[in-house]
């Protein structure tokens, strides 16, 4: 496994699982699955509804706490400094933990500077090892940035091979901030899984799609966390460190970013209507 070291010394693994939209009955299952297999850093969030099956899939996998790294995110409706301060506490319980590795502000919407500054309190007392954002696009990355005590480990965004994040990394890298990705295969959008970019790629090397597009992500510096409830996916998203791209690789790979997203956009008011639905 290789690993990076966040700005305050935290290391953390290039490749984790994630269990976004693991129904909350199958997650204990899948997070034991994914601990035999190798993985060590599990993705979570309040919003998912799953914390508690990878709760007790850390208390039944019979490794030691400190062998994992866990992340979690404080959902919107949670933010302001006393809602954030008791559900980071609600997360401690459910995750049956007495830390947590990485804790994220899930969406730049509603009172999310009361709700860092809950994160920054729970840092200092221990509860938690590194504080960070995700779905900050780089105006709103640079603003917390700017005022906050405790700079940002981590931002999360969506990246993969059509949405590089090329500017925001540019000033993620600047600021010491580690970009990770979500939706690192897109959800399949843009019959991602018969690109023949990656499939060509990917004969040269006896490689699927989907590891040609993980080890191009891993080889831009960017942490992963890919998702599968089906074990021989799992290991498949796994055997990613026994191969290399090389810069011709990476360059046509390049070439495929767009620059937009396929989901949402912040900036678009509908979509910001809709969050504010939620906070």
């Amino acid at each position: 496994m290789d690993y990076v070291t966040l700005n305050n010394g935290v290391k953390m693994p290039k490749l984790g699982y994630g269990v976004y939209q693991t129904p909350p009955e199958e997650t204990e299952r899948c997070v034991l699955d994914a601990i035999r297999i190798g993985y060590r850093s599990i993705d979570t969030a309040q919003a998912y509804g799953n914390e508690e099956g990878v709760g007790n899939a850390m208390v039944k996998c019979g490794l030691p706490r400190e062998d994992l790294f866990i992340t979690t995110k404080i959902w919107i409706s949670n933010y302001g400094y006393e809602k954030a301060k008791a559900s980071i506490e609600e997360s401690l319980k459910k995750l049956q933990t007495g830390y947590i590795d990485l804790l994220l502000l899930h969406q730049p919407f509603g009172d999310y500077y009361g709700a860092y500054r809950a994160m920054e309190e729970a840092y200092k007392e221990g509860k938690v090892r590194a504080i960070g954002v995700s779905n900050f696009y780089p105006d709103r990355y640079l603003d917390i940035f700017h005022f906050s005590e405790i700079k940002p480990a981590v931002n999360q965004v969506e990246t993969h091979v059509f949405q590089q994040q090329k500017l925001a990394k540019k000033y993620m890298e600047k600021n010491g901030t580690q970009i990770m990705s979500w939706g690192p295969f897109a959800e399949g959008k843009n019959d991602y899984f018969q690109n023949p970019v990656l499939k060509e790629i990917g004969a040269q090397y006896g490689k699927s799609v989907a590891q040609v597009a993980l080890r191009f992500l891993l080889q831009s510096d960017v942490v992963v966390i890919p998702k599968s409830t089906h074990e021989n996916r799992m290991k498949e998203n796994f055997d990613v460190f026994d191969f290399a791209l090389t810069e011709e690789d990476m360059k046509k790979i390049q070439a495929l970013d767009t620059g937009k997203s396929l989901f949402f956009s912040h900036y678009d008011p509908e979509t910001v209507e809709w969050f504010m639905t939620m906070a």
